[in-house]
């Protein structure tokens, strides 16, 4: 079967994401993004429900032409990141300091693509559910979205028996797919940390309980939880990206303040590292007659692929026009919120390849040269759809 787009929906779609790409908005703030893909669908004709995840976030159905089908959920988020763009493109970022340095507008176009597609189609095995969610960047929009029922046919349809979602990956060539099943993506969690000693003169440090020279310690400990307390191949990252101490050179302060993250591919080596920094930090602390306060924020979970998912996924694309990569992918310490689908449903997330440089160069995700490849737009709505239609 045939699932590329028309010549004149392609160049539709293109031309939606410039538009998106050139007009970014953070998350919970995808206002006009989210009003966008709303006229979109209702000129399409496809029933949907906006107003979720705090405001931005759409669900949209497109039913099964078959009786007693089973639901089948495509995902994709709309956010922009915090960066100055310098791509120098036509269509570049009309707002100061807001870019698509992650895609998220190709994201969302091959879902509208998908969409138009699906619903020109005579006969639909599945009924089709599309995600159009706020906030992946850091948000957790894709944790509202589930908290609103949009996977427990609370909001429209039936629940979701599987969700797929995907994310344009630089390192992999135009016309590529690839996933794995297990762990996909890290867990994320952010801490804030306080030592407390005491401060005083920097020629008397006898007189003091010195927090940076603590801080020292403790810093360093950190990274024997990687190479001492787990199994050297379940990998774990600790993070400390921000420690901020003192006012003068010549006074040795009374608190030092440490930021960072954890992450882990497994949420028992997770939650095992989380006790880790806690217990680590506190020893070295009291050994010194110091104090150790820590302030946890949860992040994402760990996105781990169903293996019916992910078989159903390769059963899916078996006459793909690109090329499904056979080796299973190296799980990257970067997260996703899509782990928030795969607590409720089964789930299967996978990388669609940008790459059309001959040297494998190409702008990173999130870097302020970054630009999503309109020649990934077909691939990508072909493996959607054929995602949405496989038995």
């Amino acid at each position: 079967m045939n699932l590329r787009l028309a010549p004149d929906d392609l160049r539709r779609i293109i031309e939606f994401r410039h538009d998106l790409h050139a007009h970014p908005e953070l998350g919970y703030r995808e206002s006009r993004t989210s009003q966008k893909v709303q006229e979109a669908l209702s000129g399409l004709g496809i029933e949907f429900r906006a107003g979720l995840a705090g405001g931005t976030g759409i669900l949209a159905r497109i039913p099964a032409t078959h009786p007693n089908a089973e639901p089948v959920a495509l995902r994709a988020d709309m956010d922009a990141l915090p960066i100055m763009e310098k791509t120098g493109l036509e269509y570049a970022s009309t707002v100061p300091n807001i870019m698509h340095a992650c895609g998220h507008d190709g994201h969302t176009s091959m879902l509208l693509g998908t969409a138009t597609l699906l619903s020109q189609l005579p006969v639909r095995p599945h009924n089709i559910l599309l995600l159009f969610q706020p906030a992946e960047e850091g948000g957790a929009g894709g944790m509202k979205m589930c908290e609103d029922g949009v996977l427990d046919g609370k909001v429209l349809g039936q629940p979701a028996d599987r969700i797929y979602g995907l994310h344009g990956h630089p390192y992999t060539t135009v016309g590529q797919v690839s996933t794995r099943v297990g762990p996909m993506m890290a867990s994320a969690d952010s801490f804030h940390a306080r030592i407390v000693g005491k401060g005083g003169h920097a020629a008397m440090p006898q007189s003091t309980i010195d927090p940076i020279v603590i801080t020292s310690q403790i810093v360093l400990a950190w990274q024997t939880i990687a190479s001492r307390s787990v199994d050297p191949l379940d990998p774990i990252v600790v993070t400390c990206a921000e420690i901020h101490a003192g006012v003068a050179h010549n006074v040795i302060p009374e608190c030092v303040e440490v930021s960072g993250t954890l992450r882990a591919l497994r949420e028992s080596t997770r939650s095992m590292g989380i006790q880790k920094i806690e217990e680590i930090a506190r020893g070295i602390a009291i050994l010194h007659g110091a104090k150790f306060e820590i302030d946890w924020m949860q992040g994402y979970p760990v996105t781990s692929n169903d293996a019916e998912a992910e078989s159903r996924w390769r059963t899916a694309l078996q006459e793909f026009s690109g090329d499904v990569l056979a080796e299973p992918v190296v799980p990257v310490m970067g997260a996703e919120d899509f782990s928030f689908y795969g607590g409720r449903t089964k789930a299967c997330f996978y990388w669609l390849g940008l790459n059309t440089n001959p040297d494998h160069k190409y702008p990173n995700l999130h870097a302020p040269e970054f630009d999503f490849n309109d020649a990934a737009i077909p691939y990508g709505v072909e493996a959607m759809c054929r995602l949405a239609l496989a038995s």
